[in-house]
């Protein structure tokens, strides 16, 4: 028998059981495949061990997610209504570091570790958003149109985040680099005004694949890994060209027969997304350090959806949902691990910090829908 039989088996039948239980109290799905994580992984009874190969094949959910939402949301209006994702992940970000420089005065702390803190906070959660976006037919809403922006936003502003740390560690920058990203970040964001203005594209499939579904799979794999992997290529996110390639068959006028034979892939590799950012959250040094971990978490919930509510209404949103949309942008984003990882190699943090600030980070993405249903709650009361 294959050793991996035993594990599928196990994730499958992890999510069944905990989705079961929380279906009864009407929680989403992202809780089940989290604290599923939790159940199976090593800090837990340790059925699955090999965390990076379960984050590697996880990450293939964030992509297709992406993947999906590119065809769903309506390209030209998210263009035209450009200031919240540029302005307000610019905003976002400075608020966030000023908030930590408050902090950080009366620490002592150092301003590269400062900055790198700001930068951590101040990134949300792309596979949680447009999860709860989707499943609540919010995408096509302005607040939903904005904050999809808002993370998209977020994913190219990794870049010179890691430009900047690079420099205030004493990196000398990587020209090369950093002028491929640029040519490829126009060249993307050329491309999205093409198709905006363009309204409609044909793509150059051959017959023989759009008359036979499983040629149809194929290609649908090829289009979305395949920009993915072209972004990626330019030291760019491949979350971003995933999403590129979305837009491209909306504007093809493919969703239709992509959405078809591509949502169980999908709902698979999403769910082993979070089923791998549950394996991360250690139990025993969670119950060590639970009062200053909860404290944490419980400053970025409320400083995040504070700062990004202020900056969706300063780009036009009415506050009441300005705060369910500042909400949304709450939790602690999965680039941040890739922040943190940095953070430790260079010694802007020490590992104990790096320990604390991964528990936070899972901590909000677990605590995200209760955290988001509450202040949608709240919002709703005041109509």
């Amino acid at each position: 028998m294959d050793p991996a039989i035993p594990v599928l088996v196990s994730v499958a039948l992890a999510i069944l059981i905990v989705g079961l239980v929380l279906n009864r109290f009407r929680q989403p799905l992202v809780v089940g495949y989290i604290l599923a994580g939790i159940l199976i992984g090593p800090f837990g009874l340790s059925v699955i061990t090999d965390y990076p190969t379960m984050s590697r094949v996880g990450a293939f959910g964030v992509i297709l997610l992406v993947f999906f939402i590119g065809m769903e949301l309506p390209l030209r209006s998210l263009v035209t209504h450009w200031r919240a994702p540029i302005l307000g992940t610019a905003m976002e970000i400075a608020f966030s570091v000023g908030c930590v420089w408050l902090l950080g005065a009366v620490m002592g702390w150092t301003t590269k570790r400062i900055v790198f803190l700001g930068f951590v906070i101040s990134m949300s959660s792309t596979a949680v958003i447009l999860n709860i976006l989707r499943d609540r037919g919010e995408l096509n809403q302005p607040i939903g149109r904005d904050v999809t922006g808002v993370t998209i936003a977020q994913d190219l502003a990794v870049i010179p985040m890691l430009v900047v740390l690079g420099l205030l560690v004493g990196d000398q920058p990587h020209w090369g680099e950093i002028t491929l990203q640029t040519v490829g970040g126009l060249g993307t964001l050329g491309l999205f005004i093409f198709i905006a203005r363009r309204g409609e594209i044909r793509l150059p499939l051959p017959s023989f694949i759009t008359r036979d579904s499983e040629m149809q799979v194929f290609a649908a794999f090829f289009i979305c890994f395949g920009l993915a992997l072209i972004t990626g290529l330019m030291h760019l996110s491949a979350a971003l060209g995933a999403f590129l390639a979305g837009v491209v068959i909306a504007a093809a006028r493919q969703a239709d027969w992509v959405r078809e034979h591509m949502e169980p892939f999908r709902v698979v590799f999403v769910g082993l997304f979070f089923v791998s950012i549950g394996m991360l959250i250690d139990l025993n040094f969670l119950r060590d350090n639970a009062a200053i971990i909860a404290t944490l978490a419980a400053v970025v919930f409320i400083i995040n959806t504070l700062i990004n509510a202020l900056v969706l209404n300063v780009v036009g949103h009415p506050w009441r949902m300005s705060i369910y949309g500042g909400a949304m942008l709450s939790q602690i984003g999965e680039f941040s691990f890739v922040l943190a990882a940095v953070g430790l190699q260079n010694g802007i943090i020490t590992d104990y910090a790096y320990h604390t600030a991964i528990a936070v980070i899972c901590l909000s993405l677990l605590l995200s829908p209760a955290w988001i249903a509450l202040i949608r709650r709240y919002v709703a009361r005041q109509d």
